[in-house]
This record gives C-alpha cells, structure tokens and sequence, in this order.
C-alpha cells in the first residue's frame, strides 16, 4: 500500500511539472502572430513553420523545437541574438536590436517551444 500511495505521489508531481510547462493558449496564438508578422518576428521569411504561408528555406524548419534545444531559455538566448552563436549568421538579432520586445521574445519562444 505504501508503494502504491508514492508512486502516486510522485506521477502527481511529474504531470504538474509537465503542466506547468505549458503555456496558456493566448501566449501560443500571440507568439505565432508575431512569428508570422512581417514587421516583427518574420520567421517565415527564413523557416519552414506549420501553417506558414510561402516559408523561406535559409534557416532550418521550425519543428520539434523542444528536441533540439537544452531548455527554453537557451532557445530565448540564440532569438536575443544569433550572432552570439554563429558570428556568420544571417539572423538578425531580434532581442538585442530591439526588434522584438522582452514580452514578445517570450511569447515567440512559448509558441516555437510548442512546435
């Protein structure tokens, strides 16, 4: 019995981490707009995104982000600023040339985690 009651336990801790790993539905649909808008993210101009109208092909597509990344916030830190990463990268640093706001950086990183 007490086995059974701990491993409960412990299936109820690991779906609330998993839960609480998710972000809420208006954070995702935000984050896509501003993935999709031109004057903003414009990650189609590069990648190939579900959805996505006319994608580009310079970068690589934008699925399983979760698999290729350690966590959220190293995929955050190549958004802020690629360069950081590649010197040679053609993507512009959303994050440190301010064309992209902390919120909407978040939103965006929310949204591609998902994909």
């Amino acid at each position: 019995m007490k086995i059974n009651v701990l491993g409960v336990a412990i299936l109820a801790l690991g779906l609330t981490a998993c839960i609480a790993n998710i972000a809420d539905p208006q954070t995702l649909a935000l984050g896509k707009q501003i993935a999709f808008e031109r004057s903003k993210g414009n990650c189609l101009a590069c990648h190939q995104i579900a959805d996505g109208e006319q994608p580009g092909n310079l970068g690589q597509p934008l699925i399983g982000i979760a698999s290729k990344y350690q966590d959220k916030q190293q995929l955050r830190h190549l958004i802020w600023d690629a360069t950081q990463h590649n010197p040679e990268t053609t993507m512009p640093p959303f994050g440190r040339n301010k064309i992209l706001t902390e919120a909407d950086l978040d939103s965006v990183v929310e949204y591609l985690w998902s994909l």
